[in-house]
């Protein structure tokens, strides 16, 4: 059972932190390609503001979901349910 709880842990690890990478270097991107375009044609800054905005907030929704899944395994794991019913303790 030690063995599901730990593998749980590294795996809630990895989503976490994985994720905020992701999105870490998605942001980036996105803010430097948005300069470089509102640098090129100034007149379109304000649309391409408003859709910056839209696809930063789909990238958070992207980690806050990836946050979730790892809090629902951190505190109600399902593996360790089937583990006790296969080992019948």
């Amino acid at each position: 059972m030690e063995t599901v709880i730990g593998f749980t842990a590294i795996a809630v690890a990895l989503l976490i932190g994985l994720g905020a990478l992701g999105v870490g270097i998605g942001m980036g991107l996105l803010g430097g390609r948005f300069l470089e375009g509102a640098a090129r044609q100034p007149e379109l800054a304000p649309m391409l503001q408003t859709k910056m905005f839209l696809v930063v907030a789909l990238l958070d929704a992207v980690a806050m979901i990836g946050v979730g899944i790892a809090l629902f395994f951190a505190f109600a794991n399902p593996f360790i349910g089937q583990l006790q019913a296969a080992t019948g303790s």
